[in-house]
């Protein structure tokens, strides 16, 4: 039996960036995405922050795992609790409002984005308003994630 390797090595500077759901924020696909590298269940991504970056709060419809790998950021949930985070810090934000929590950079921020999930439509993520604690999402947020319709599973 003849047994083919599979690994697949990816440089970060052969993955274009580009703007990121934030402004201030810019994203690059790493694995799990079509033009990169397809996977069955996860994707990677790298994501910078510039100084003064404000990411609102927000959920997604699945689990996220961040890794801090640079800069320094509070995160806070959806309570208001803070947290600082830094090199080494990692971030868990459950599937859920509940799991709901927002950025705001301190010094240029580096993280590595972890999804359980190669399906873009499923990444989406609802703002969250602190008053009402009702959660939306702009069309062309929608448009921007894939998610204008969604597959059909029938």
């Amino acid at each position: 039996m003849e047994v083919k390797s599979t690994l697949t090595v990816i440089n970060q500077t052969d993955c274009p960036g580009r703007r990121g759901v934030t402004d201030g924020q810019t994203y690059q696909r790493m694995i799990g995405w079509p033009e990169i590298k397809e996977t069955d269940r996860v994707r990677l991504g790298r994501a910078t922050y510039k100084p003064g970056t404000y990411e609102q709060l927000h959920w997604h419809p699945i689990e996220a795992c961040y890794y801090v790998i640079s800069g320094h950021a509070t995160v806070r949930n959806f309570e208001g609790k803070e947290f600082d985070v830094g090199p080494g810090s990692m971030i868990y934000a459950p599937a859920g409002i509940a799991g709901a929590h927002e950025w705001e950079v301190k010094e240029s921020l580096e993280l590595l984005d972890i999804r359980a999930t190669t399906e873009t439509n499923r990444k989406i993520q609802y703002t969250v308003d602190k008053e009402t604690k009702r959660s939306y999402i702009d069309l062309e947020d929608l448009a921007y994630r894939d998610a204008i319709s969604f597959k059909s599973h029938y």
